[in-house]
């Protein structure tokens, strides 16, 4: 079974980042509570929503997100059983290639680069699983779709949804 998963709000917490950021620069009080069901950009005053659309393009964004609870644990042990790609569409955000590459070295170095796809659009993806936290994502794919579940997407319908990587784990497992 080949099993693609998305980094950015499955593995790699940039939801937390925008809000770190945020409150940080702008002395605000965002939660990801108060976020639920909103991009973090929309929950800004609107001179605001620029810097935060922004933060992604900057150097040293990708560096240093932390890691969703149990994605390691859980996807080594899958990593072990079925064939597991990383599929990040990096190419939005070209500074990110080398981050991101570089965050996955760190945390998750049992998925070689071999197993990592840096790409635009994931319909191109041909396998059996996507787990990606965007159902535009996850509409085109071919396979089975999983929504993992995040604040942006909470409100999301239609596709099959794990809301932790203890559910991935018992889902796949």
């Amino acid at each position: 079974m080949v099993i693609f998963v998305d980094m950015d709000e499955v593995i790699a917490d940039t939801y937390g980042a925008h809000i770190e950021i945020y409150n940080k620069e702008f002395n605000g009080n965002l939660t990801s509570e108060s976020c639920m069901g909103n991009e973090v950009w929309k929950m800004v005053p609107e001179a605001h929503q620029e810097s935060v659309r922004k933060h992604a393009t900057r150097r040293g964004f990708f560096k240093d997100l932390k890691v969703i609870p149990n994605s390691q644990k859980v996807l080594q042990k899958l990593s072990k059983k079925y064939e597991v790609y990383i599929a990040s569409a990096a190419m939005q955000f070209p500074n990110s290639l080398e981050e991101k590459s570089d965050w996955l070295d760190e945390y998750f170095p049992f998925i070689p680069w071999q197993n990592r796809i840096l790409c635009g659009h994931k319909h191109v993806l041909k396998g059996d699983i996507l787990i990606d936290d965007r159902s535009y994502n996850l509409q085109h794919f071919e396979g089975r779709g999983i929504q993992f579940t995040s604040p942006h997407n909470v409100n999301t319908k239609g596709f099959e949804r794990a809301n932790s990587w203890l559910e991935i784990g018992e889902k796949l497992l």
